[in-house]
């Protein structure tokens, strides 16, 4: 009898193994393999090749990024493909302040103020406890105009300004650039080339890629090493400038605390400023003004979405032609997107061909400014060929309404608020999930129930409904028409009408606030949006029958022409209408450019003792039973 199973993973099968082929020799027939010596000798062979078999499934794990779990071993697998981790990301944020020169003893009258790369402001007081540092990668210089110097929308950047030097040296041979510090925002490294200690600088800019690179090019690339540092490589002659001995190489960088620092909104000045004949001014430093608190500042690419990204990006091979191309560029070209979704003109209705339409949320916030849209389509011209016109549009929300009654056993629950909080972290874990909130995820309602069953072993059922909104932003005062999309079928519930709901809003020549709801037509495909309001007698009273058009399986609402004047809810100052509805399916889908939300803030949680379970009524004649199907009233308050 052969060991023909070499990578068994389960030591008693293994020491099973090593005895029936043991028993098979006939030199060992008549030994008592469980009360010798022999016994000792296969725990310790069993062992081994458990060892063996262990380090030899795990080895061959680490060799393929699918399933590697190391870091340096996924990202030296990203790094055989052109794919560099995106960094930590310093928190930014915009300020802006003035110099009084009058006030200056320099001995001239300064023309231009400069304020010096590295450390300018600090933090006023404590954020959290902690006091944080601002510094800025280059030198600002400014013009001095009636004695006033204005460093006006200042970028500043959490962290610790750092300055290496490095000498050229032929000598050594693989001379290495290695930053000695993790931490590091790669996109502020900034390096300065010299020939000797009083020689010219020349600036070397951070690439990417290697088109329109030749062997004149002042460039360097980086790349991820062990430790999370980062190791810098200059160019060979022929693709990039080489660096020739003796020229000195001055590598400065910012070692940032990343998301720690995203909230911090008042300043202190701390930097240098010198003026153009290098004098000092330490005087007439006026506060610094926040225009923008500080934030943007994320960790380091986690090894999950390394994994993501590598093969997508090296699927685009640098070129932006399909959709899941545009996904995967545009996390690389702007790091605060937290998830994209792509898709050509030619799945819209009608064709819009020759288009592709991005929507991107943004890690902090919930649209992207116009100035942050033109810039990113700006980049992507080197990535997209002709012909293809890239549209970024504002973030659409589909959200998620939740209401679940949850029974349980009161033997086994410390209380109805004990359920209500162990339920309510369940589900905010759930929903801040990887399958939830981003574009293209799926809620899944069966899932969901588990998560709510599994919270505590005094739960005994749930009943949960769904309802899914969007939020009209209307222009007041102004005739307009609105498409509303869901992207997932509607469920009729009454064939007379009342399947949607929305919250309340005025229009001209009526006093009352007013409501949209629907009536489908026959065949139930699609149906005819009316406006009503409610009424003390008659429950509600319609104002004008065909407000707009309902498409019931699409999951679209199409609204005529009409002028809103004010809205009863509002968001973030602006006013909304919300719309709500019932989807078809309860497993909600954020179609194309929809972003799947769910909160917190939107689930409803009741709790009731199931007296069955706990033995009070064990007949279960006084059972409060929950409908399973969603009622209220006919309007959303």
């Amino acid at each position: 009898m052969a060991l023909v199973n070499f990578t068994n993973l389960d030591f008693d099968q293994i020491r099973t193994s090593l005895r029936d082929y043991l028993r098979s020799n006939s030199n060992f027939t008549d030994y008592d393999f469980e009360g010798s010596n022999l016994s000792v000798i296969l725990d310790v062979l069993a062992y081994n090749t458990y060892i063996s078999s262990y380090n030899a499934n795990m080895i061959s794990n680490e060799v393929f990024i699918d399933s590697a779990t190391l870091r340096e071993n996924v990202v030296s697998l990203a790094r055989s493909i052109g794919y560099v981790p995106r960094s930590r990301t310093a928190s930014k944020a915009n300020v802006s302040f003035f110099v009084d020169t009058t006030t200056t003893t320099s001995p001239q009258r300064p023309l231009t103020l400069t304020l010096k790369k590295g450390i300018v402001a600090t933090s006023t007081g404590t954020f959290s406890g902690i006091s944080y540092v601002y510094s800025i990668p280059d030198d600002i210089t400014v013009p001095v105009i009636n004695g006033i110097a204005e460093f006006n929308n200042i970028d500043i950047y959490e962290g610790t300004y750092v300055t290496e030097t490095y000498t050229v040296d032929s000598l050594t041979p693989n001379q290495r650039y290695v930053l000695n510090n993790e931490n590091v925002d790669s996109s502020l490294i900034r390096v300065d080339v010299r020939d000797g200690q009083l020689g010219p600088r020349k600036k070397y800019i951070q690439s990417n890629n290697i088109l329109s690179v030749n062997s004149d090019s002042k460039i360097f690339f980086i790349q991820e090493i062990e430790d999370q540092r980062y190791e810098l490589l200059f160019g060979d002659g022929i693709l990039g400038r080489k660096l020739v001995s003796g020229e000195i190489v001055d590598i400065s960088y910012t070692i940032t605390g990343g998301e720690t620092a995203n909230g911090v909104s008042s300043f202190t000045f701390n930097g240098t400023i010198v003026d153009n004949s290098s004098f000092n001014i330490i005087s007439g430093i006026s506060l610094i003004t926040t225009n923008i608190v500080s934030g943007g500042g994320r960790e380091i690419e986690s090894v999950d979405s390394i994994k993501k990204y590598a093969t997508k990006i090296y699927a685009a091979q640098n070129r932006a032609v399909t959709a899941s191309d545009f996904e995967a560029i545009i996390p690389q070209i702007y790091p605060e997107a937290e998830s994209v979704s792509a898709f050509g003109g030619e799945d819209l209705s009608p064709p819009q061909y020759g288009k592709v339409f991005i929507t991107i949320k943004p890690e902090n916030g919930f649209f992207v400014p116009n100035s942050v849209k033109d810039s990113i389509k700006e980049k992507l011209k080197q990535y997209s060929v002709a012909g293809i016109i890239p549209e970024i549009m504002d973030l659409k929300y589909l959200i998620l309404e939740i209401n679940s009654t949850i029974y349980y056993n009161n033997n086994l629950a410390p209380s109805s608020e004990y359920i209500t909080s162990t339920v309510s972290n369940n589900i905010k874990k759930y929903a801040n999930s990887s399958e939830l909130n981003k574009y293209g995820a799926r809620f899944k309602y069966s899932k969901f129930l588990k998560i709510i069953d599994d919270s505590h072993e005094s739960i005994t059922s749930n009943i949960t409904t769904v309802q899914m909104r969007r939020d009209l932003k209307p222009e007041l005062n102004r005739l307009a028409t609105y498409e509303i999309c869901f992207g997932n079928e509607f469920h009729i519930k009454d064939l007379r009408g009342f399947n949607i709901k929305s919250s309340g809003f005025n229009i001209p020549g009526v006093q009352d606030t007013v409501y949209l709801s629907d009536i489908p037509n026959e065949g139930g495909l699609t149906g005819t949006i009316f406006i009503f309001k409610l009424d003390s007698v008659q429950g509600s009273k319609t104002i004008k029958a065909n407000a707009g058009t309902i498409d019931y399986v699409k999951g679209e609402i199409n609204l005529s022409a009409i002028t809103i004047e004010s809205t009863s809810k509002n968001s973030g100052g602006e006013p909304i209408i919300e719309i709500s509805a019932i989807p078809e399916s309860n497993d909600v889908i954020g179609l194309q450019d929809l972003y799947l939300n769910l909160s917190i803030d939107n689930v409803t949680l009741n709790t009731l003792s199931d007296k069955i379970s706990s033995g009070e009524d064990p007949s279960g004649s006084t059972y409060t039973k929950t409908a399973s199907y969603s009622n209220g009233t006919i309007v959303r308050e």
